[in-house]
């Protein structure tokens, strides 16, 4: 089953769906051993954590992207989503790149190509008219009929709830198959977005943001299809190692880091390190 088609399928059991942030293939793995169905590569993830900039649309290529993204796929059967800013410059090539190595889907926003992080002030937003061309240029340029393109629209710090509604529901003629609602600030909300759509609706749950961090039983009661949390785990992970740099500058050993830290043995299990080595070792040796 096409990994497009394994996402869609996934909202009709699930919901919402949570779609968990994995920033490389080791929290690919960590995501499905602890049970969730799908997966996502956030372009601020890359740009913050694979490249070391920030997330200003400047640094981050569409290479980053689907060198990231195949070192998840390699590890891992769940559907990949991505975050793929505005196209970069060529939604055409864009979908059909990432829909031909696999992945399950991609969102575009409607911001100018000097983008913002979409919980940030300050944002610029291209034309519905402009919006239309990425949409429909990534429609024609994925390879498979269930590689999903969704619309994300930033529109409500710019120019207003209305809009936001004018927008989405404008994507969504235009062919978006979903659409994602940055930086909504109240609940109510999605329940409005959504009686005005015919589309799966996702929720951005980021933290530190502009929208609070609604439950699971909250989305769905509001008409939310999709949770999206980008970076959960590793906002988590970066604390987690600068305090631990912190303390070994500092006490000039990492003794009381210990509790931060993972184990070797549980490094191990979540990679079924032992099954790996017997099977290697029970493979033929070749001779020339």
């Amino acid at each position: 089953m096409h990994p497009g088609r394994l996402f869609r399928n996934s909202l009709e059991s699930n919901k919402p769906l949570q779609l968990v942030g994995a920033i490389n293939a080791y929290c690919a793995i960590q995501a499905q051993k602890s049970g969730f169905k799908a997966l996502y590569l956030s372009g601020a993830g890359v740009s913050n954590y694979s490249l070391g900039r920030p997330d200003d649309g400047a640094a981050l290529t569409l290479d980053d992207i689907l060198i990231d993204a195949k070192r998840i796929m390699s590890v891992t059967n769940l559907p990949l989503f991505v975050d793929v800013d505005t196209g970069f410059d060529d939604p055409e090539k864009t979908a059909h790149l990432l829909s031909k190595q696999g992945v399950a889907g991609m969102h575009m926003e409607d911001q100018v190509a000097a983008k913002l992080c979409g919980h940030l002030p300050g944002k610029q937003l291209v034309s519905k008219h402009d919006m239309k061309n990425r949409i429909q240029a990534a429609l024609k340029g994925k390879t498979d009929p269930d590689f999903v393109v969704m619309a994300r629209c930033d529109a409500l710090s710019v120019e207003g709830f209305d809009a936001v509604i004018d927008r989405s529901a404008y994507y969504a003629d235009c062919g978006a198959d979903m659409i994602f609602a940055e930086a909504m600030t109240k609940l109510a909300h999605y329940k409005d977005l959504k009686q005005a759509i015919n589309v799966p609706l996702l929720a951005n749950i980021t933290e530190f943001g502009k929208t609070e961090l609604y439950t699971t039983q909250q989305l769905n009661a509001h008409g939310v299809d999709i949770a999206l949390y980008p970076l959960s785990a590793a906002r988590a992970m970066m604390k987690s190692s600068q305090d631990v740099y912190h303390v070994l500058k500092r006490d000039g050993t990492q003794s009381r880091s210990l509790d931060k830290m993972q184990r070797r043995d549980d490094l191990y299990a979540t990679l079924d390190y032992d099954a790996k080595v017997d099977q290697a070792a029970q493979m033929p040796i070749e001779t020339k």
